[in-house]
């Protein structure tokens, strides 16, 4: 069995955010790219490590995927078997703000 994948409030309104956004201009392409990004996740349940270690914290157990210009930052919980999803940052924004972990 795989990790649980579970997204922080923080990640969830991310997501929406950046749903909204790329709908304003062009509806097909926000939902082309949070399947995009739902896809990486459903991969991180089996391979937790899939991702690099977040330069900015140099953390082995922070993590993240690059999709386009967004940064999928998570956390590998191996105890509880749980990759938690911290945000969903456009890299323009500079250094991700987390919540605590």
């Amino acid at each position: 069995m795989g990790f649980q994948v579970i997204l922080s409030r923080l990640a969830e309104a991310d997501l929406d955010d950046v749903i909204a956004y790329i709908s304003k201009d062009n509806p097909p392409a926000a939902i082309r790219v949070a399947e995009a990004i739902v896809a990486h996740l459903r991969v991180l349940e089996k391979f937790r490590r899939f991702g690099r270690v977040v330069p900015e914290f140099d953390r082995d157990d922070l993590r993240e995927i690059i999709h386009g210009a967004y940064r999928v930052i998570y956390q590998v919980n191996e105890t509880d078997q749980r990759i938690e999803v911290a945000r969903i940052w456009h890299a323009a924004r500079g250094t991700p703000e987390l919540p605590p972990l």
